[in-house]
């Protein structure tokens, strides 16, 4: 194995023994996935923010120009992520938490619906923009942050995030745009 997989390996097992499940969180028959002891350990977190940039890196060596983090545990990779890579950072975030102009999109919640908005002058047309966020389970916030984003004619690359629970099937939500995760679950 070359050094720098062997390396990449055992960041990634790193980040997957910071990932602590909870059984029947928040509710019976739910396997809650905690990101906690990830981010309260320096080295795991680092990790995380490593890998995914090599992978963005390898990905997409032409120009990327924002990193896009969704509200709000994608607050807590995105920033990491963008300042490694030098571009700027874009807020999505819940209806009614940004000031100024903003566009919105709802989409369906198990019992409801939601809203995501991002300023209007968040992203210029055409620029490459990456969805980060801590978690994929149904897709549908990270689906409603890709619309939310072709509102703006924004090029979205790609979305990624730490961990990916496969039985759910939410890469088919964010479909056309490729989905990339650290972990997957089932």
């Amino acid at each position: 194995m070359a050094p720098a997989v062997k390396e990449d390996e055992e960041k990634l097992q790193l980040v997957a023994r910071s990932i602590r499940p909870f059984p029947d969180f928040p509710k019976p028959g739910i396997l809650f996935r905690d990101i906690t002891p990830l981010l309260k350990d320096p080295d795991s977190f680092r990790a995380s923010i490593d890998l995914l940039e090599s992978h963005l890196q390898k990905t997409f060596p032409q120009k990327i120009d924002y990193i896009a983090g969704l509200d709000s545990r994608g607050f807590l990779f995105g920033p990491s992520l963008a300042q490694r890579l030098q571009i700027g950072f874009i807020l999505i975030r819940k209806k009614g938490k940004l000031p100024g102009p903003t566009v919105s999109t709802s989409y369906d919640l198990e019992y409801g619906k939601a809203e995501l908005e991002v300023q209007t002058d968040a992203i210029e047309p055409g620029k490459k923009v990456i969805i980060v966020d801590d978690l994929l389970a149904t897709g549908g916030t990270m689906g409603a942050a890709c619309d939310l984003l072709r509102k703006l004619k924004a090029d979205i690359l790609e979305c990624v995030t730490v961990i990916e629970l496969t039985t759910l099937r939410g890469k088919e939500k964010v479909k056309p745009v490729p989905l990339f995760s650290l972990l997957q679950f089932d």
